[in-house]
């Protein structure tokens, strides 16, 4: 059949969730009106087949997740293959015989599912994360994946999603075939956080939207840091990641901006011991940072705690918390930065807008999903 490809003939930008299961799974509570896409995560590649580690737990709530289309029929519910430190890609990606085993697993995967389509969040082809296997030939071999999936998808009677997970940093892409795998996909959904991660003893904004130069953190000791990779060449850019850095490259790249879908994080990460200097924003911490913390948790301890101010970056177009008294520094998405992210994706003509994940927002009036959703409309 002729395939039409869904962000050509999108109108409004795309409002795309990741989800992760609540342990409370209530599915008729999720708010699917507010949504046109959510992404049930994850399944893995299980013997080289994409598979639930533990299907009958998973399986029954992607069914009472695929009912909950009553109430929305315009929603397309999908299935993520993959995350942080899932294996298995580059052993089944490596030959045409183990491409499509995987092929023919996705294929009745989504027909028992009753699914829309899928996404492949392979972290990363070419690059170990967490310490996956990767392989030089993962790049053709993902183009490979990725063109056999679509075939795949295609002969289905109705139409099917096909999307990946990429990296908000550009040394993914020099691993990746973009011009050939767009082909295929119908959007790329950037991960546009954990831009300062979890492994960085300075603290940062981990989900900018503006572009930040080097200028603009001159003095503090992440620009330190930062100069010395650059100069000793274990970086080439010696400008911190955002949002709008990625998507500026990818459509330079020539990947159509209607394809792209930013991200936008519904946790926070959170440094200790940052000294208060610049209200702890570029500051070295007391060691690694101590964790992630879900939105409706900040939004619970953090936001009333008179002990935390919020303050704005009109730069980075970023909130960040401080507390003086536990010297504690908070890199976070709320309800305004996500506000101005869903903005700008209709401004560049982006494809839209995800986010990890759905579970992590609060429950409460004026979520993060509600202003994303009004900024839409």
């Amino acid at each position: 059949m002729e395939r039409s490809r869904e962000a050509e003939s999108a109108v409004e930008p795309v409002i795309m969730a990741y989800y992760v299961p609540e342990r409370n799974f209530e599915p008729e509570k999720i708010p699917v009106e507010k949504l046109t896409h959510i992404i049930y995560s994850f399944t893995n590649v299980i013997d080289g087949e994409m598979k639930f580690r533990v299907p009958e737990a998973a399986g029954p709530k992607l069914k009472a997740l695929v009912e909950q289309k009553k109430r929305n029929p315009d929603l397309k519910v999908m299935i993520a293959c993959g995350g942080w430190g899932a294996d298995g890609f580059s052993d089944m990606a490596l030959t045409a015989q183990s491409r499509e085993k995987f092929i023919e697993s996705a294929s009745k995967f989504i027909k028992e599912y009753r699914l829309d389509g899928m996404d492949m969040d392979w972290e990363y082809p070419g690059i170990s994360g967490a310490g996956t296997k990767a392989r030089k030939e993962d790049t053709q071999n993902f183009t490979a994946l990725m063109k056999g999936l679509r075939e795949m998808l295609d002969r289905f009677e109705t139409p099917k999603l096909l999307t990946f997970a990429s990296a908000g940093w550009k040394r993914y892409y020099d691993h990746v075939e973009m011009e050939e795998v767009m082909k295929y996909a119908d959007y790329t959904n950037v991960m546009t956080y954990d831009q300062v991660s979890g492994v960085s003893i300075y603290t940062g904004h981990h989900t900018p939207l503006g572009e930040i130069r080097s200028k603009d953190i001159e003095g503090t000791p992440f620009h330190t840091y930062l100069d010395s990779l650059y100069q000793s060449g274990a970086t080439t850019d010696p400008h911190p990641r955002s949002a709008q850095k990625i998507v500026d490259f990818l459509i330079k790249e020539g990947v159509a901006p209607k394809q792209i879908v930013i991200g936008s994080a519904f946790y926070g990460r959170v440094w200790q011991g940052v000294r208060p200097e610049n209200n702890g924003l570029y500051q070295k911490s007391g060691g690694i940072h101590i964790g992630w913390m879900p939105y409706h948790q900040i939004r619970k301890s953090y936001e009333p705690d008179p002990d935390f101010e919020r303050y704005w970056d009109d730069v980075a177009k970023a909130p960040y918390m401080y507390n003086a008294a536990d010297s504690l520094m908070i890199s976070y998405d709320d309800t305004v930065s996500v506000s101005k992210k869903t903005e700008y994706v209709k401004e560049k003509g982006l494809g839209g807008i995800m986010f990890w994940e759905l579970g992590n927002d609060t429950k409460e009036e004026g979520s993060l999903l509600d202003a994303i959703y009004k900024a839409v409309h």
